[in-house]
């Protein structure tokens, strides 16, 4: 009976949920970075405002040739019960829509979109993965730092 009221201890490990349209892609790619970047530091949700039916190839491959296997995973919808318990809220993207809630961080991070300037395959996801890797490492130094 240590914490008879129920309160999370102080020392509650930072949770952010990662959001794009389908959850197929950046979503993804940014809780995969963040899972392995934090390691059991931050507990990491993504989901998608409107979920496809499977991820996308790439992405999982782009990840996979840093060593981090997200094939298991699987495209899930926004839920109230996961936006209550997280700390941060990102959308990769401007597809995605969501409603900033109050006393949760909120940002909006406009990925790079090699596509724009002809960039197409492996290559582009490359491009993508690497810019929303270094967006992650900036959020988890901050979740760090509480």
């Amino acid at each position: 009976m240590s914490n008879p009221s129920h309160q999370p201890p102080a020392s509650k490990k930072p949770a952010v949920l990662f959001v794009c349209s389908k959850n197929g892609g950046k979503s993804q790619l940014a809780a995969g970075l963040m899972n392995q970047l934090a390691n059991g530091n931050v507990t990491v949700y993504s989901a998608g405002t409107k979920p496809g039916k499977s991820l996308n190839p790439q992405a999982v491959e782009s990840l996979t040739e840093l060593g981090i296997d997200i094939s298991s995973e699987h495209p899930k919808p926004v839920t109230e019960d996961v936006l209550d318990v997280v700390d941060a809220v990102i959308v990769l993207g401007t597809e995605a829509k969501l409603e900033p809630r109050e006393g949760t961080r909120f940002e909006v991070w406009e990925t790079d979109e090699p596509s724009e300037r002809g960039i197409e395959g492996m290559e582009r996801m490359r491009l993508v993965r690497d810019d929303i890797r270094s967006r992650v490492r900036d959020l988890y130094e901050d979740l760090s730092r509480g």
